[in-house]
């Protein structure tokens, strides 16, 4: 049974869940958390609340409460966890949020992230459908934490690479979330584990309409394109390529490997959202 309050649930595998307390205010709910992608503890940590907190502006909200959640190993130091919980604490402080508490346990591999919980006006929810005829695609992050990370982890990412992956997985969302205040946004998402194209099929079909996109317009961070010539694809990449193998369609000339890219699992991704033509200048 379905509350009329719910203001987004689960039936287009949106980012968060929406409820609505009062005419001027509704809660946001969400949560998120994996295994490192990262060998620093403190980084790992960052970036598993940067990625947790995106799911907040994505929907056009902002962070209030964080809870730690998180699975650790009895064999491992427990100045490792003390790193990776406080490397999530400064992101969240970062935000503007607290954190609260949390719950633990033991697991043979580690484990962290975070449910969050923010709150939006009702009226300015952004849902991942509503996309018009003649909006314009917005992506705010390049493409290739999955890439980079492979490359990484098997011995094969240069100093560089790992920084800049580093760079955008720790960057919030929040600076784009806020600049898209008073425009005419019709649609959003966040780019996590479904790749560009992934999450773009579920706003696009939600929407009913098709997405176009110029490949040489996605931008890309440094060195992904080189590592996916050479092989050095998660295999989150090809599921999603797989699962979207029949609603998608390419350009003839268009490189395999750097269509790859767009089906990259992304962590702590940019936001993608679809914005009235007329607004992109002031965006």
């Amino acid at each position: 049974m379905q509350s009329e309050n719910l203001i987004v649930g689960v039936e287009t595998s949106d980012d968060a869940a929406v409820y609505r307390l009062s005419d001027d205010l509704a809660i946001i709910s969400t949560l998120d958390f994996f295994t490192p992608i990262v060998d620093d503890p403190y980084t790992f940590g960052q970036i598993a609340a940067a990625n947790a907190l995106s799911d907040i502006y994505a929907m056009g909200g902002k962070p209030l409460l964080a809870l730690n959640i998180v699975g650790f190993p009895d064999a491992l130091d427990k100045s490792i966890l003390l790193e990776i919980l406080q490397g999530g604490a400064d992101m969240v402080l970062k935000a503007g949020a607290l954190i609260t508490g949390g719950h633990s346990v033991v697991d043979e591999e580690p484990k962290y992230g975070l449910s969050v919980t923010g709150t939006v006006h009702p009226d300015r929810v952004l849902k991942n459908f509503g996309s018009r005829p003649g909006d314009l695609l917005i992506l705010t992050k390049p493409l290739g934490t999955g890439i980079i990370t492979t490359a990484l982890k098997r011995g094969k990412a240069t100093p560089e690479a790992y920084d800049e992956a580093v760079r955008y997985m720790t960057m919030l969302n929040r600076e784009a979330a806020e600049a898209m205040n008073d425009l005419r946004v019709s649609a959003c998402t966040d780019i996590t584990g479904f790749g560009l194209m992934g999450h773009a099929f579920e706003m696009a079909d939600a929407s009913s309409v098709t997405f176009e996109f110029d490949s040489n317009a996605i931008p890309l961070m440094d060195h992904t394109l080189e590592f996916s010539r050479k092989k050095l694809k998660p295999g989150g990449l090809g599921r999603n390529r797989s699962y979207l193998k029949n609603r998608f369609s390419a350009s003839e000339g268009i490189e395999e490997d750097l269509l790859d890219c767009f089906f990259d699992p992304q962590t702590s991704g940019g936001l993608l959202f679809s914005l009235h033509a007329q607004d992109l200048e002031r965006f």
